[in-house]
C-alpha cells in the first residue's frame, strides 16, 4: 500500500439525513477529519421501492463513483460506506481504486451488508487458458 492507509466505515441508513448524520459523527473524530480523503457512497431503498444513491469523491477523483458502483454490484441497500485515506507520500495511480474498494468490501462483509456470494461475484478471475 506504499504507506497510504485506507480504513472503511459502514453504517445502516434509511435517508439522506441518516447519511449526513453518519458523516458528521465520523468527522467528530479529529484523525478522520484530518485525513487526506473521506470517500463516501450510499445506496438506500425507499418506501416506494426505488433506489436513492449518491457519492462524494472528497477530492479523490472518480473514487466516489467507483465506490457507488461497488454498492450496485453487490446489491447493497440501506448502507453508507466511507473510505478514509491518509496519503502516504507515494501516488498510487489506478491501484488506489482497488485498495479503496477492497477496504469497502471487507467492511461491508464484516458489517453483514453483503454475503460471501456477493463478494465472490465481484471478484475477478485470473489465469490463462
Amino acid at each position: 500500500m506504499k504507506k497510504s492507509v485506507f480504513v472503511a466505515h459502514v453504517a445502516k441508513v434509511y435517508s439522506g439525513e441518516d447519511v449526513q448524520a453518519v458523516r458528521n459523527e465520523l468527522m467528530r473524530d479529529k484523525k478522520i477529519a484530518q485525513a487526506t480523503h473521506n470517500i463516501l457512497a450510499y445506496r438506500i431503498r425507499l418506501d416506494n421501492g426505488s433506489i436513492c444513491q449518491d457519492n462524494d469523491d472528497d477530492g479523490e477523483t472518480a473514487a466516489g463513483k467507483r465506490l457507488g458502483h461497488l454498492l450496485q454490484l453487490v446489491e447493497a441497500e440501506n448502507v453508507v460506506v466511507v473510505v478514509t485515506r491518509w496519503f502516504g507520500g507515494t501516488h498510487l495511480g489506478p491501484d488506489r481504486f482497488k485498495l479503496i474498494n477492497n477496504a469497502a468490501r471487507q467492511a461491508l462483509e464484516a458489517g453483514g451488508f453483503i454475503e460471501e456470494q456477493a463478494k465472490s461475484a465481484t471478484s475477478k478471475k485470473t489465469g490463462r487458458k
